[in-house]
């Protein structure tokens, strides 16, 4: 298809003296090729996903995934592309959506710490969708998934945290961006193309935290939202709408319009420093617990501390919760809705909830977000004991450091602090840790044989296509 002269006309400056970030974007994007990604980059990539389809199976038992599936279903009928862990075959952007929902609907996937941003989530959803619809290999898929959750990672890094200070999801804001490029590339764009299809993403990156004041479920939207919002561009700039050329640093760009006076504080050297030598999927955290990561190691040094002094809830007079005083206000405020949470998503946002269950059972997984866990008088008396505090040995934001103070009745008060994380930096989960978690999910909605196939398609994708991959993780 031919640049129209109207597009032409509006082509970035690539002289000496400026390029857009859009374009430079755009001439990588254009350039990437499968075998330019390290083995060990693939391996990751592949056990990332694998990590993304158990948690998306394990979705697939809750109510949000089937209310979400008939509001999609009653707007765009049957289609051509696969959900995982069901029957449907839905249009390509209604899949997209409703996979990207399943996967981070349980908030149990991963997130790049530095960029507080969930990447496989629009990365994987976006990719598989596209490369089914146009019948790419497996190879091309996974290519496209790589570019996504390099891209969205830098973008966000850029804001250096800031985008939640003003109410912001970062994941729902800068995966328009990425998931464009990675539509883009499957689609073939040209350098000029993809630049258009970046500046059309601008004008839908949005994703509003307001959900967090009433525990509701916009959240699960936002990956997949992203990835919709992305594809419709690419395939505007495809068709030759045209697009403003500079979405990150113009006057009006995505930094400026949502950061205020802070956007100075952006790094926008960041955003295509080191692409293609330096791999920021190989720093992907996954989860071990179901709830935002900012409160891990809180739960990790509950659980430990529990443990080794034998405490039991009687004995526990008060605790205090270290936290980056960055993330207090989301994991900690408004005090009345976090100490007695209404609904499970909540429950996900609340670190007195979170260090309560803990102390208490033991343990925290998805059953400790179930109605019987947040209506356990025990658990509810204890979170009213627990008070956040700024962590003065916070690490935030190279790492979500916490930790726990606990003092007993008897005068006694123990302390455990982790500045790095579990699942972050050298502290990440192993493949075979993964495989776990994967097993975990995947068997709430699956008997053994189909969990074991999926594993090994996902694992095995380089040699299927996108097709068969696709339509493997389906059901029914």
């Amino acid at each position: 298809m031919s640049t129209p002269a109207s597009v032409k006309a509006l082509a970035p400056c690539t002289s000496e003296h400026t390029t857009t970030i859009s374009r430079q974007l755009a001439e990588f994007v254009a350039d990437f090729d499968y075998d330019a990604v390290p083995e060990s980059i693939r391996r990751r990539a592949k056990y990332l996903i694998l990590d993304a389809v158990g948690i998306a199976l394990a979705s697939t038992q809750f109510d949000f995934a089937h209310r979400t599936l008939s509001g999609v279903r009653a707007l765009g009928g049957i289609g051509d592309c696969s959900v995982i862990g069901m029957p449907e075959r839905l249009p390509v952007r209604d899949a997209v959506l409703m996979n990207a929902v399943l996967v981070h609907g349980l908030d149990f996937d991963d997130t790049h710490i530095r960029a507080i941003v969930h990447p496989t989530a629009s990365a994987f959803p976006c990719a598989l969708g596209v490369a089914e619809r146009l019948g790419c290999s497996g190879r091309e898929l996974l290519a496209a998934y790589v570019l996504g959750v390099e891209i969205v990672i830098r973008i966000c890094e850029a804001a250096k945290g800031l985008f939640h200070h003003f109410g912001f999801h970062p994941t729902g804001l800068g995966a328009h961006f990425s998931c464009a490029l990675q539509a883009g590339w499957l689609y073939a764009l040209t350098p000029l193309q993809l630049a258009m299809a970046q500046g059309l993403a601008g004008s839908t990156a949005a994703a509003s935290a307001e959900f967090l004041e009433e525990g509701a479920w916009n959240k699960r939207l936002h990956p997949g939202w992203a990835a919709v919002a992305g594809i419709t561009a690419a395939s505007l700039a495809r068709n030759g709408f045209i697009g403003p050329t500079k979405p990150y640093e113009g006057r009006f760009g995505l930094y400026k319009s949502h950061l205020g006076d802070l956007e100075k504080k952006v790094n926008y050297g960041s955003i295509t420093a080191g692409l293609g030598t330096t791999w920021e999927l190989g720093c992907v955290a996954v989860k071990p617990y179901p709830v935002c990561h900012f409160i891990h190691a809180c739960a990790d040094s509950a659980l430990l501390l529990r443990e080794r002094h034998c405490l039991t809830p009687g004995q526990i007079a008060k605790v205090i919760a270290l936290v980056p005083a960055e993330t207090i206000s989301h994991i900690a405020e408004p005090v009345a809705n976090k100490v007695r949470p209404a609904s499970d998503y909540d429950a996900k946002f609340s670190v007195q909830y979170l260090v309560a269950t803990s102390l208490v059972r033991g343990r925290f997984g998805l059953a400790e977000l179930e109605i019987d866990a947040r209506t356990d008088g025990e658990i509810l008396s204890l979170a009213q004991k627990v008070e956040a505090a700024a962590d003065p040995e916070s690490a935030f934001p190279d790492y979500f450091s916490g930790g726990v103070v606990i003092k007993t009745t008897d005068g006694r008060e123990f302390k455990h602090h982790e500045r790095v994380n579990r699942g972050a930096s050298d502290r990440a989960l192993t493949a075979e840790e993964i495989e776990t978690k994967y097993w975990d999910n995947a068997g709430r909605a699956l008997p053994e044989r189909r969990v074991q196939e999926i594993r090994d398609v996902v694992l095995g994708m380089e040699g299927l296509t996108a097709r068969e991959a696709a339509q493997k993780l389906r059901c029914g």
